[in-house]
């Protein structure tokens, strides 16, 4: 019986990593919840898993005590954000594993976040990490030519820079694959989630930049490859459904019984991959300029999109102009000589500053 405390409970990921937990009741037991806003639906949650108040909490600093103070295996951490940080921080100081969907808490983190972690306690929940260490299990580290991380292109595949200038907030968030919140459909409209992921990969599987790919899969069932050197690749398939990469986070490195629905082999499909052209979606270009960077530039990155999003569903700016903020905002970082929490902070403080006095000026 794994002990497991979620993060963002109320959100995507934590409503379904529920459902998964509902349907293995035998093998986890609930012991903390925490939310961001939605009080009413945390204590639905609470009452359900008959938790004392003091496991159910609001707030991201309400999490971080949660998980220091709170005796568990697992920690699924759902929250949205770079305000993950902190909780994510605890779970690695305290021993336990980490299933992690906040990806810009280890984005922004970078070495900070690696360096507390135990071989194999962050486990990845994104469907695509997952993906890639699942085919990792089939060689040695030395046997791995390059991760091939797949992206289903969002709403504007295809689209010229001309036309992105001139898509609508509710165009950004009609996904044609997923359904997820605001920030994170938002971003995977702009390829901006694809940028962070091509860093969470590097950081996650110890893999160079040039030795990570990007290809555009717009079906979404074939969720990450990696290629050996052999010439051999091997892919991860299934339906899109996030409890798959969920329910492994939670029980890694064993598999639960019937979690997704595979692929109906009695019926005929067509995956379709192509290139991403960085020229009209530059996000993935920029990520892998700021990985390459290291130090706050990630922080920055992710801290000027968060402003810039925030202002485009606010109609304050073009959905073109998101990535151009965040290469502005890099551009002009001038990062602290030694990584802390601190100087993470002042660089992300510093960013949404910066991202917000340039947004104040295209009004």
């Amino acid at each position: 019986m794994r002990r497991v405390i979620i993060l963002g409970s109320t959100g995507s990921i934590g409503t379904q990593a529920i459902e998964v937990i509902d349907k293995h009741p035998d093998r986890f037991q609930v012991v903390g919840l925490a939310a961001g806003s939605n009080a009413e639906a945390l204590e639905a949650q609470r009452k359900h898993f008959s938790l004392p108040e003091a496991k159910a909490v609001l707030g991201s600093a309400a999490a971080t005590v949660l998980v220091s103070e709170t005796e568990a295996d697992v920690v699924i951490n759902g929250i949205t954000g770079s305000i993950g940080l902190a909780p994510t921080l605890a779970a690695l100081k305290t021993g336990k594993t980490l299933a992690l969907a906040n990806k810009e808490s280890l984005i922004v983190g970078g070495e900070l976040v690696t360096s507390l972690a135990s071989p194999g306690q962050i486990v990845p929940v994104d469907s695509e990490h997952s993906a890639i260490a699942q085919c990792l299990r089939s060689g040695s580290s030395s046997e791995v030519r390059k991760l091939i991380l797949t992206a289903s292109g969002g709403p504007f595949r295809g689209f010229s820079k001309e036309q992105l200038a001139k898509v609508t907030p509710a165009q950004a968030l009609a996904h044609p694959t997923w359904v997820m919140g605001q920030v994170v459909t938002t971003n995977s409209a702009s390829l901006v989630n694809k940028g962070l992921e091509l860093i969470e990969a590097h950081l996650l599987f110890d893999i160079p930049f040039d030795r990570i790919e990007v290809t555009v899969h717009p079906q979404s069932v074939v969720h990450s490859m990696v290629e050996f050197v052999d010439g051999s690749v091997i892919a991860q398939a299934s339906p899109p459904d996030m409890k798959l990469p969920i329910a492994l986070g939670l029980s890694w490195p064993d598999r639960l019984v019937s979690v997704s629905n595979p692929v109906d082999w009695t019926k005929s499909h067509s995956w379709q991959f192509e290139p991403l052209d960085e020229s009209v979606f530059s996000a993935v270009r920029l990520a892998r300029q700021v990985g390459m960077a290291g130090k706050s530039y990630p922080a920055v990155y992710n801290a000027s999109n968060e402003q810039a999003v925030m202002a485009f569903h606010q109609g304050a700016i073009t959905f073109d102009q998101i990535t151009e903020l965040i290469e502005r905002a890099v551009d002009a970082h001038q990062p602290e000589q030694e990584l802390t929490l601190e100087s993470l902070l002042a660089a992300e403080k510093w960013a949404r500053d910066r991202t917000d006095a340039q947004i104040a000026k295209a009004c």
